[in-house]
């Protein structure tokens, strides 16, 4: 699709959705970061090893999130007005609405992620390092104000959660729905739920993210 009639289309989903803003003014804020936040997204689609370089398609839903995600904060990182804020404002609903996940434009994911399946997802203004992999009902959340701390090559498989004061580190894959609350982990681990709220840490015997990203 060209970039002008993706640009259309995202607006139309948006006022039919959120109406109430001028169209014109959606249709210019989101033209003016257009090129930063496709160039930002191509360059992490190129990362992906399951998709191939150089395409953008608006009907797979991984992408189209990770779309959404990055329009609406390199609007909010490039530009603080009132009418910008409120298209971020309105992109940020449209992704919880069609895709089920709640990434506020302010939060800083790391331009290379992978969304496997985004409903469910939810994700705190915490610290992420780059090649991360989420998956449905995974969840990064603080605790009493304080956020996670995740290192690079982290995977969240479903169900799974990171709360509070952790520092995971890098290539920590935490296993189906296990919690990881207010703990650390070494890194180059698989963490697993253990008995009595423990948590199983076992040595990873090579880079799970490498079945995801080309590194």
């Amino acid at each position: 699709m060209a970039h002008e009639h993706l640009i259309a289309y995202t607006c139309r989903q948006v006022t039919t959705f959120f109406p109430g803003m001028e169209a014109a003014v959606l249709q210019r804020v989101i033209a003016t970061h257009w090129d930063t936040a496709m160039a930002r997204l191509q360059a992490c689609i190129d990362k992906v090893t399951m998709w191939p370089r150089g395409q953008f398609n608006y009907l797979n839903s991984s992408q189209y999130c990770q779309y959404l995600y990055f329009l609406s904060n390199t609007i909010w990182r490039e530009d603080r007005s009132e009418e910008a804020l409120g298209v971020a404002t309105r992109l940020f609903l449209l992704n919880k609405a069609l895709n089920g996940i709640d990434v506020f434009y302010e939060i800083a994911l790391p331009e290379v992620f992978f969304i496997g399946h985004s409903v469910g997802i939810v994700l705190a203004k915490a610290t992420y390092g780059n090649y991360l992999v989420l998956y449905q009902n995974s969840t990064v959340g603080k605790n009493h104000g304080v956020a996670p701390v995740l290192g690079e090559g982290v995977i969240l498989y479903p169900n799974s959660a990171i709360i509070g004061r952790c520092r995971i580190g890098d290539n920590t894959t935490v296993s189906q729905g296990t919690g990881v609350i207010n703990r650390d982990t070494p890194g180059n681990c698989m963490v697993f739920a253990g008995t009595a709220g423990e948590l199983a840490v076992k040595p990873s015997k090579r880079r799970l993210t490498e079945d995801f990203f080309r590194l």
